[in-house]
């Protein structure tokens, strides 16, 4: 297991910035961070709650202004900044989905170019959905296939503009992340324990589809080997990097588990047609439980990164048992 980069008493408190800090994710890595001896800043539209363990700084994702100055002399710059794409591809959904992630990248990268002391590597959000619907092999960075469409189309263009500015001394990593499940509000368990709960987690549209997901503690680990201050072989780390647990599932396995955690016998199957009424129903897109994402983190396994949860049944058992601990199964 990859040991903590924690702060030795006489060192100063690095300075980790957090662009589209004050959602789950966001939240996540603040409490991981700060746990480790950090100062978390977070940058957002937004004040995250008042119990977090970081600094709120404000922003709105495009012009520069007074956070730019949180840039400079930071030691680590994580961008997740983005609308959700959980909801109906409209053209000004769309529109806002490709907006909030390539200026919010674009302003990240001006002030990173601006500062005085520019920070050593920066992090930014990508999606594990830029490779194919894949059922015949796992998608790595080196031999998977692109896709098409318009998530691939957002994908292929946030990574852009995140290559776009010279910035010679930053080491820019793009984090191509796969369902995060933890818990918590604003996660995606506060939506899928439920419907698993009532009995609504059969295979969909058959169950073929592969599911690529990673534990939020696993996600939090990722990042900090990712940022690599104290690792010699931290140069190396840059470019696309898979953030998904090394053993994605299928659609009827995954959802077997889910239901095994929760003690809950029943799971009611649905076709691809009441998935896609459903979506639309709910707003959203049936892409989002339709495509197979077969993804395995080829390069952060061989950059010698080790997983806490490899596997789901024991991820989902942990993240269960949590839920339990904190209350959330009785809502």
């Amino acid at each position: 297991m990859s040991q903590p980069n924690r702060i030795r008493p006489d060192q100063a408190a690095p300075r980790l910035v957090i662009a589209g800090g004050s959602g789950f994710l966001g939240r996540a890595l603040a409490r991981f961070f700060a746990a480790r001896g950090w100062e978390v800043v977070i940058l957002s539209r937004s004040q995250p709650p008042t119990d977090l363990p970081a600094r709120w700084v404000r922003w709105d994702g495009v012009r520069q202004g007074k956070w730019t100055a949180e840039i400079s002399g930071a030691a680590a710059l994580v961008n997740l900044a983005g609308r959700t794409v959980n909801c109906r591809y409209t053209a000004q959904n769309m529109l806002d989905i490709y907006a909030s992630r390539i200026d919010s990248t674009r302003a990240l990268g001006r002030a990173v170019k601006q500062a005085a002391a520019p920070p050593p590597v920066w992090l930014n959000s990508s999606t594990g959905t830029l490779y194919r619907d894949a059922r015949d092999t796992p998608q790595t960075e080196a031999s998977g296939e692109l896709g098409e469409g318009f998530s691939v189309d957002v994908g292929k263009r946030w990574e852009a503009a995140l290559q776009e500015e010279d910035l010679p001394t930053t080491r820019r990593v793009a984090l191509r992340t796969a369902m995060v499940y933890g818990v918590g509000e604003g996660g995606v368990m506060q939506t899928t324990d439920l419907v698993v709960r009532l009995g609504g987690a059969g295979a969909m549209a058959g169950g073929g589809q592969y599911v690529s997901w990673i534990h939020e503690l696993d996600f939090c680990r990722a990042v900090e080997f990712l940022i690599g201050r104290d690792s010699p072989a931290a140069a190396e780390l840059a470019g696309p990097f898979n953030i998904t647990a090394p053993q994605p599932l299928t659609n009827r396995e995954f959802l077997a588990a889910y239901r095994r955690a929760w003690r809950m016998p029943l799971g009611v199957p649905s076709t691809a047609g009441l998935i896609k009424l459903g979506a639309r129903v709910m707003n959203s897109e049936a892409e989002l439980l339709l495509k197979s994402r077969w993804t395995v983190p080829e390069r952060l396994v061989n950059a010698g990164f080790t997983f806490d949860f490899p596997s789901w049944p024991a991820a989902i058992s942990d993240l269960v048992a949590l839920a339990r601990a904190q209350g959330h199964a009785a809502r």
